[in-house]
């Protein structure tokens, strides 16, 4: 089976335009997520709107694909890109362009999923322990996975869920279940990938603002992985000050 990573990277940004231009250890985001994916796929592609982003993966070495500037998603984009570099590759995996630390045995996981020949789409996911924090369940930025006894996703949210009846909100509920924070990283079959660009959008999705809920509104299955790996993207300037710390704190990202 091969498989293909793309790297989906945007220059404007709302909360931080132009990230992924932005130094890390003196190198860029993209190519630090690029470094990052180098070796664990059987080819690897940056797919950008962008000519600035383009020119820079091309000048440390990268494979750039120009894609178009009306892409809803990431996950539209990528198909572009599987398209446009006429690849064959049986499973496209989509790397979040903001996600300079994501670590090879996570990459992994998410490949090892396609062992199971009924996978249409995997992810991955992170259980919350109870040094998290309470405040770490309880944030909508985080979105939460329930995951059934065959490691296929039931339901993605904001919310917190499950809801544990009986007990008094807070720590208690996670010494009583296993919550899992959900990892922003896809992986698709190809064909499945070139079903859901074509899906309108749920009502799941318009509620809740995840785009995987349309996928699972539809009847797609969603396999999951588990890492216990904390990941470190960058939304905001904050974001890329603490991956900035957490850099000069190891002697390596990688895993």
């Amino acid at each position: 089976m091969q498989f293909i990573g793309i790297i989906p990277a945007r220059y404007a940004s709302t909360r931080f335009p132009a990230k992924p231009l932005a130094m890390l250890g003196g190198m860029t985001v993209i190519e630090r997520v690029y470094r990052q994916v180098e070796g664990t796929m059987d080819a690897v592609c940056v797919a950008t709107d962008d000519e600035r982003i383009e020119h820079a993966v091309k000048a440390f070495g990268g494979h750039v694909v120009m894609t178009s500037t009306a892409h809803r998603s990431g996950t539209d984009r990528c198909w572009e890109a599987y398209l446009n570099v006429k690849s064959t590759a049986d499973v496209i995996v989509n790397i979040q362009g903001d996600e300079p630390f994501i670590q090879h045995s996570q990459l992994e996981a998410v490949k090892a999923c396609f062992e199971d020949k009924t996978t249409d789409i995997a992810t991955l996911v992170k259980p919350f322990t109870e040094s998290d924090g309470w405040a770490a369940v309880e944030n909508p930025n985080s979105p939460k996975v329930v995951v059934g006894k065959n490691m296929e996703a039931l339901y993605f949210s904001r919310s917190v869920i499950p809801y544990i009846r009986g007990k008094e909100k807070g720590d208690a509920w996670l010494s009583q279940h296993t919550f899992y924070k959900h990892i922003g990283l896809y992986a698709y079959r190809a064909q499945v990938l070139r079903e859901i660009t074509q899906l309108p959008q749920s009502s799941l999705e318009l509620a809740e603002s995840l785009e995987q809920l349309r996928w699972l509104e539809n009847g797609y299955k969603i396999k999951v992985g588990i890492s216990d790996i904390e990941t470190i993207g960058i939304d905001t300037p904050d974001d890329l000050a603490r991956a900035e710390a957490f850099l000069q704190s190891c002697s390596s990202p990688k895993a």
